[in-house]
């Protein structure tokens, strides 16, 4: 029967204390806690984010044997590579028809976790490198899920960005840092799309558990981002529901039994816990469960058919064509066909198309990319296994390379499936290691050894170190491409479909280049943050590091050419807007899209700021010959950087540099504008240094007369280098100047009046 809407400030003003503190907690491991009495039923919530695993209600956790069958869409590392803002939305429309007919409220998820070192174990649950591409992502995500009557649940928060010890670590890293680095993209997913709920990280951030952090989830998330929607626990991330709630945690995931509810009810009854907190905890469960009832008074079934085709697409578009070089005279890719094609590797016929945990869904099919091949050409395409990889067929890696390179001695061309075994990439741990298993790449040496015309198609949940790229004519990075990956390589091969996917991350040569190696995964309980604003590509880039692809890379089968890179600005300060535009046309003669990207370099900031960050994007699809105009607003936001001092995003004054490109690495056009900034001078103090005193408005002149106005005696560089740098207090102690500590007290209060 279906249930009937409740008033939920009637329900509240009805529960006992005791059933205040039940519904701060799950009844189970999937569903919130219901008060039977006041028809307030329980509602399901179910593992995301790239497919619906809903568990019966008995099920483990991690299990898949019971979950339904559902559509197994390409994992977030795929879906970030579209930078295809309408197909994500596409995609999470599917995602949220499948929860509604699945009777769930809440889809767990999406992850849009920065992507800090590529070794991080669930990588592929998570967008991106960067803020904007993993928050204009996410938003579109969420906003297509939430279109269709339930919620979502954006996770990890924050800094989530290793799976060692992730239910203890500390995440030790600046404001400035997560500001602009770790914090950006879930403020974009909230301000644009208003997920139903936030998800708490397991780890600490600085010492504070992310469940009891009040300035995370209350200051930060509902004071200054304006969050209206319920914030829940990973399962298991709460130690302590009193400090939590205090907090700005509402819901305690999964069922933890009859004692943190009476904890509960001991802090209030002791006034160690107001009564007002925890009904504001409770009013926002009962405004879930009252928004989520129509999701789960049943629904029409979706259609498998469609949401197949959909995986199909969004594979192709996620997919990146790192390489295509000529041979004999031509690209490689696409095939001409299928006559002489040679097809080795294991994955082209068991296929890895996700990640391990708790993100595993049961697809309603499973394509793999050898029967799509023979199914699309009608020949029977010769295969051989090449290697054995965990979970496959058993067998003798050197007599499978051996057979395999007998038949690719004779064959036209060889397209080679390579990737990371299963069990390399899961929730729960890291990544053993950067590059492919040896048994692989001994594999692709022996066939190139005897054949030129080799194509190399990657199956991984994140970048991998890529040594032997030149042993390859063409590379095909596919990522984890869901259940219809198999069938989109085949189109992508084939050529029916053009390849439009670009890196969201960087893909580096070593391990040891990456901006984490030395502080990942930390020790002794901690982990320290210590590159700072320099993450991905902005680490890369602003130190000059070679690496093997970048930040935002991908071909196709045509060409692109720029032009016209304009920028106009208008107002300044906190109000200031740059108005960019550029042309793109396609120069080739096939149709393409082309992810054209804007970003911006400040040249004269005061403070280390990377090389240029990406602060706009647009995928443009074109037919051969036809050129189009893209426009994009930039705002002082996108030109300010997190001030430590302030507190706050500044915009400093002077030259910005727009630049307009293909990926991180090959800028197309400038444009250079001038910006006129904002006060950035903050409060004076006796500990403010004399640098700090000169340059300020009002404290300066005062400062100035004190020392003698005009009559201050002339230093020397060094000395004045120095001075500039010590704080007004110690200046004042070494009685050399007519400034003394009383004197500089006074002055304090003036520059304060």
């Amino acid at each position: 029967m279906p249930h009937a809407p409740f008033d939920v400030e009637r329900v509240l003003s009805a529960l006992s204390l005791e059933e205040k503190a039940s519904l701060t907690s799950g009844s189970d491991f999937w569903h919130t806690t219901g008060v039977e009495r006041l028809d307030v039923p329980p509602v399901m919530v179910t593992d995301g984010p790239h497919g619906l695993r809903k568990q019966a209600q008995d099920a483990d956790h991690l299990g898949l044997g019971s979950s339904v069958p559902a559509t197994c869409f390409p994992t977030a590392a795929a879906l970030g590579s579209t930078w295809d803002v309408d197909l994500v939305r596409r995609v999470g429309e599917a995602l949220g028809r499948e929860t509604r007919a699945n009777d769930v409220a809440v889809l767990l998820g999406p992850g849009v976790n920065i992507k800090r070192t590529p070794l991080c174990g669930r990588n592929f649950e998570y967008v991106s490198e960067d803020p904007v591409v993993a928050g204009d992502l996410g938003a579109a995500l969420v906003a297509g899920i939430q279109s269709q009557g339930v919620g979502t649940s954006l996770k990890h928060f924050a800094a989530n960005n290793q799976e060692t010890d992730r239910m203890r670590v500390s995440a030790d890293v600046d404001e400035r840092t997560l500001r602009e680095i770790y914090l950006p993209a879930f403020e974009r997913v909230v301000t644009k799309a208003q997920p139903w709920t936030v998800m708490c990280a397991y780890n600490k951030i600085n010492g504070t558990y992310a469940s009891e952090h009040h300035w995370l989830l209350t200051e930060v998330l509902r004071d200054e981002w304006g969050f209206e929607g319920l914030v829940v626990s990973d399962w298991g991330a709460v130690h302590d529901r009193v400090a939590s709630l205090a907090a700005g945690l509402d819901l305690q995931m999964p069922a933890a039994g009859p004692r943190p509810d009476q904890e509960v009810v001991d802090a209030v009854r002791a006034g160690r816990l107001d009564e007002a907190v925890l009904d504001a905890a409770v009013r926002r469960v009962l405004h879930l469960v009252r928004r989520a009832l129509p999701a789960v008074t049943g629904a029409d079934a979706f259609d498998v058919d469609a949401h197949h085709a959909l995986a199909r697409e969004a594979a192709a578009a996620g997919a990146v064509l790192l390489k295509n070089d000529a041979v004999d005279g031509a690209p490689l890719l696409p095939l001409a066909g299928a006559e002489g094609l040679l097809v080795v590797g294991e994955f082209a016929r068991t296929p890895r198309y996700q990640g391990a945990g708790s993100s595993q869904v049961n697809p309603t099919r499973l394509d793999d990319a050898l029967g799509a091949l023979r199914s699309a050409t009608g020949l029977d395409v010769p295969f051989e296994p090449g290697f054995t990889i965990s979970g496959g067929p058993t067998g003798d890696d050197d007599a499978l390379r051996a057979a395999a390179v007998e038949a690719a001695r004779a064959a036209g061309t060889v397209v080679v499936f390579l990737g990371l075994p299963g069990p390399d990439e899961s929730e729960g741990y890291d990544r053993p290691r950067l590059g492919l298993p040896d048994n692989q790449v001994a594999l692709l040496d022996a066939v190139a050894d005897v054949n030129p015309r080799v194509v190399v198609v990657l199956a991984n949940g994140s970048a991998v170190s890529l040594p032997w790229r030149d042993r390859a004519a063409a590379v095909l990075e596919t990522w984890l491409g869901g259940q219809a990956g198999g069938a989109a390589v085949a189109d992508l091969l084939l050529g029916s479909v053009a390849p439009s996917g670009r890196l969201a991350e960087t893909v580096p040569h070593r391990l040891e280049d990456t901006p984490a190696f030395g502080s990942f995964p930390g020790e002794a309980g901690h982990v320290r943050y210590g590159e700072g604003v320099l993450v991905g590509y902005r680490w890369y880039d602003t130190r000059g590091v070679d690496v093997a692809y970048p930040f935002g890379h991908g071909l196709t089968y045509t060409t692109f050419r720029y032009g016209d890179v304009t920028a106009e600005v208008t107002g300044e300060g906190a109000d200031v807007r740059v108005d960019v535009r550029a042309t793109v046309a396609n120069t080739g003669g096939r149709p393409g899209a082309e992810v054209v990207q804007v970003y911006v370099r400040d040249p004269e900031a005061s403070v280390l700021r990377p090389a240029h960050e990406l602060k706009a994007f647009a995928k443009v699809a074109l037919e051969p010959g036809e050129q189009r105009t893209v426009a994009f607003t930039l705002t002082a936001r996108d030109l300010a950087y997190w001030h430590p001092g302030l507190r706050r995003w500044a915009v400093e004054g002077g030259t910005f540099v727009v630049e307009v490109g293909a990926s991180s690495r090959d800028v197309r056009g400038t444009a250079t504008v001038e910006v006129v900034g904002e006060p950035l001078w903050g409060e004076l103090t006796a500990w403010s240094t004399i640098e700090e005193w000169l340059a300020h408005p009002v404290g300066g002149p005062l400062l100035s007369e004190v020392l003698g106005g005009d009559d201050v005696p002339q230093l020397d560089e060094a000395t004045a280098a120095m001075l500039a740098q010590t704080p007004a207090r110690v200046f004042a102690s070494f009685g050399l100047a007519p400034l003394t500590v009383e004197d500089l007290d006074a002055l304090v209060e003036k520059a304060r009046a």
